[in-house]
């Protein structure tokens, strides 16, 4: 029995937004704040916030208004410079891949948190709090943004090849046709064979 207990699925939690700004946690039945809204997140509770007149998904705005928080207060994750960079991305042919790039590193990152943890946890048989994390990532933080530095320059140095390949499959693809040379505007004369 225990075995169908662990293999139902668990409900997502249903927060409802009102006109007046307020959140409903149906679960617990009160009204909630972003912060709780927060603690949900940090808990890994699966939730969706939803509009409580028209059912509108509204979970990324509310989201998006956590991390507007969490940058204007202490210290901010993204630089000016990243956001103008993410900004400029919204309409641009890479916007998908950007968003898809971006979901990819974050969850390597988590990765690597979690494996670092199990590691802690296997070598001193305990679990460290979030304490003696933030000491030792003091400590390694150069060596963690080198690392980082080398994942990125691989995966441009990656991204830059698989761009080539791209570019030269697309070539040969089109080599057959008799169209114009290119830069001619299409008006060029076709290819001699």
């Amino acid at each position: 029995m225990d075995d169908m207990a662990q293999q139902t699925p668990k409900a997502v939690r249903l927060v409802k937004k009102y006109p007046n700004r307020r959140l409903y946690d149906t679960q617990s039945s009160a009204y909630i704040t972003l912060a709780d809204v927060k603690q949900l997140v940090l808990d890994n509770e699966e939730f969706q916030v939803v509009d409580a007149k028209s059912g509108e998904d509204l979970t990324r705005s509310i989201l998006l208004q956590i991390i507007l928080e969490e940058e204007s207060g202490g210290v901010p994750m993204f630089s000016a410079t990243a956001l103008s960079q993410i900004i400029r991305f919204y309409g641009h042919a890479m916007q998908g891949v950007m968003g898809s790039f971006l979901e990819k590193n974050i969850q390597v990152l988590m990765d690597i948190q979690d494996r670092m943890a199990e590691q802690s946890q296997g070598l001193y048989k305990q679990q460290f709090g979030p304490e003696v994390w933030a000491q030792f990532m003091n400590v390694q933080t150069p060596a963690l943004q080198n690392m980082m530095n080398n994942y990125i320059e691989q995966s441009r140095n990656l991204f830059v090849q698989m761009q080539d390949q791209m570019q030269d499959q697309t070539r040969n693809m089109f080599s057959a046709f008799p169209f114009g040379e290119p830069g001619a505007g299409g008006q060029g004369k076709p290819k001699k064979k």
